[in-house]
């Protein structure tokens, strides 16, 4: 409930830069669950698809969803997970507009054993120097959340 509310707060700040993901290991599939939502429009320019100078000002009803292959392209290149040192790639299952925001669910095979985690977010990190990436990891009894920046666009986490 907690996080849904700090969600909720976070995202009412817009023009705020910031984007949410969830980690959260599946051990039945041996894999994370991964949730992500960003500003549409803070999309569209990271994603090269309209000029940052144009973000303030754009009617984001006029933009559809990019297809699922370039959003998985994406996120694939601006989101890194490595499991005990080894990179996994994440695979989209699902993407949907709602609300100006673009919410994402992808999957990253992780195997059996995790040891250490890396995450690394680089979404926006580019275009704005004030970008927060929020990420809470949830890993069996392990949950930890962490503020990711241009300045600091990953970290590791010691599962035990």
């Amino acid at each position: 409930m907690l996080k849904t509310l700090i969600f909720t707060f976070l995202f009412a700040l817009h023009p705020v830069h910031v984007s949410l993901m969830s980690v959260e290991y599946d051990e039945g599939s041996e894999s994370f669950r991964v949730f992500i939502k960003v500003f549409f429009d803070d999309f569209l320019a990271d994603a090269g698809l309209i000029e940052i100078t144009e973000v303030p000002d754009i009617d984001i009803s006029d933009y559809d969803k990019p297809d699922n292959e370039f959003t998985e392209e994406y996120f694939n290149k601006r989101v890194l997970i490595s499991v005990n040192g080894r990179q996994v790639n994440g695979r989209l299952t699902e993407a949907e507009l709602s609300d100006g925001e673009l919410n994402v669910n992808m999957l990253f095979d992780a195997g059996r054993k995790i040891n250490d985690l890396t995450i690394q977010s680089r979404i926006m990190t580019d275009i704005f120097n004030d970008q927060a990436n929020m990420v809470i990891v949830k890993v069996n009894d392990f949950e930890e959340g962490v503020k990711l920046t241009p300045q600091k666009t990953e970290q590791t986490f010691k599962i035990k």
